[in-house]
C-alpha cells in the first residue's frame, strides 16, 4: 500500500516535473529563435514574449521547490505525505498567469478578425480572467490549508475544477472562433488557401494540445484527488501554453516566404492572423491583421 501511494504521489509528480522541464527547454529555444529572427519587432510584441520567458522560469523554478519539497524534505516520512509544499500553490497561480496571457493573444486576435466585435472576443477575455481569479483563490487556500485532503474536502476543491473547466471552454472557443473565420478568408487563390489551411491546421493543433492536458488533469483530479496524478499533469499545462504562443509568433516568417513565393503579382494580399508587421520588421507597409481581404492593408497602431 505504502509503495502504491509513493507511485502515485510521489512518482507522478516525479515524471510531470520532468516533462515540465523538457517543455521549458522547448521554451527557451523558441525564445531564442524569436530573439534572432525578429530583431525589430514591435515593442509590445517583445514585451508579450520576455513576459512569457520569464513566467515559464519562475514556473519551473517552483516546481523545482515542489519536487524538492516533496521527495527530498519529506524522504521517509509518511505522516508529511498528505502536506503541501508551499511552493505548490504558486506553480497554479503561474500556470493560470501563463494561461490568461496566451488566451488573451488569441481573443485580441479573434477581436481584430471578428471586425472588432466584443461580442465574439470579450465573452473569451472575460472567461480566461475568472479563470485566472479562480487559480488565486486556489493558490491562497493551498497556502493556508497547507494539507491536501483539507483542500479537497472543502469550497477550495470546487473553484479549482471551475478553473480547469473554464481554462478547456476558453480553448475550445477560441479554436472554434479562429476556423470559422480563417474559413471565411478562403478565396479563389490555391496559394492563399493553402497558407489558410496551414493556420487552421495551427490554430486546431493549439486548441488541441491545452486542452487535452487540461482536460487530464481534471479527469484525474475529479476521480483521484486522492493522490497526485491530477497535479503532475497540471505541471505541464502552462508549459503547453507558452510553446503555443511562441510557436505561432516564429511561424511569421515562414509564412511570409511562402506567401510572397506564391501569391501571383496584383492578387489580394493574403489576410494574416499576426499583428503589426507581418515579418517582424518595423516600417513594413504590409502590417496587417487576419480579416477580409480589403482589411489587410489597416494597421493597428
Amino acid at each position: 500500500m505504502v509503495t502504491s501511494d509513493v507511485a502515485s504521489d510521489y512518482g507522478a509528480l516525479l515524471i510531470g516535473g520532468l516533462l515540465a522541464f523538457g517543455l521549458s527547454g522547448c521554451v527557451g529555444m523558441q525564445f531564442i529563435v524569436y530573439c534572432r529572427t525578429y530583431p525589430s519587432d514591435s515593442p509590445r510584441n517583445k514585451t508579450m514574449v520576455v513576459s512569457i520567458w520569464l513566467l515559464d522560469l519562475c514556473h519551473s523554478a517552483f516546481i523545482c521547490a515542489a519536487l524538492w519539497d516533496s521527495i527530498i524534505v519529506q524522504y521517509g516520512d509518511v505522516s508529511r505525505q498528505d502536506r503541501i509544499p508551499w511552493s505548490v500553490g504558486p506553480t497554479v497561480e503561474l500556470t493560470a498567469m501563463l494561461t490568461f496571457v496566451v488566451q488573451s493573444f488569441f481573443a485580441y486576435r479573434i477581436y481584430r478578425l471578428s471586425k472588432k466585435k466584443l461580442t465574439v472576443a470579450g465573452p473569451l477575455a472575460l472567461l480566461a480572467f475568472c479563470r485566472l481569479v479562480a487559480a488565486s483563490i486556489s493558490m491562497g487556500e493551498m497556502l493556508k490549508l497547507k494539507q491536501y485532503t483539507y483542500f479537497d474536502r472543502t469550497f477550495p476543491s470546487w473553484v479549482f475544477t471551475l478553473g480547469l473547466v473554464l481554462s478547456v471552454a476558453v480553448d475550445v472557443m477560441t479554436t472554434i472562433f479562429l476556423c470559422f473565420f480563417l474559413r471565411l478568408s478562403r478565396s479563389s487563390i490555391s496559394s492563399t488557401n493553402r497558407i489558410i489551411d496551414t493556420l487552421t491546421l495551427y490554430a486546431v493543433q493549439n486548441g488541441s494540445i491545452t486542452s487535452i492536458a487540461a482536460v487530464a488533469s481534471l479527469i484525474c483530479w475529479l476521480t483521484m484527488p486522492q493522490n497526485r496524478i491530477f497535479l503532475g499533469l497540471h505541471f505541464v499545462i502552462g508549459k503547453f501554453y507558452a510553446n503555443s504562443l511562441l510557436a505561432t509568433l516564429n511561424s511569421r516568417k515562414r509564412l511570409r516566404e511562402e506567401r510572397s513565393q506564391g501569391t501571383p503579382s496584383g492578387s489580394n494580399p493574403l489576410p494574416i492572423i499576426f499583428p503589426d508587421n507581418f515579418d517582424g520588421r518595423e516600417g513594413d507597409s504590409r502590417r496587417s491583421y487576419f480579416v477580409s481581404p480589403s482589411y489587410t492593408n489597416a494597421s493597428i497602431d
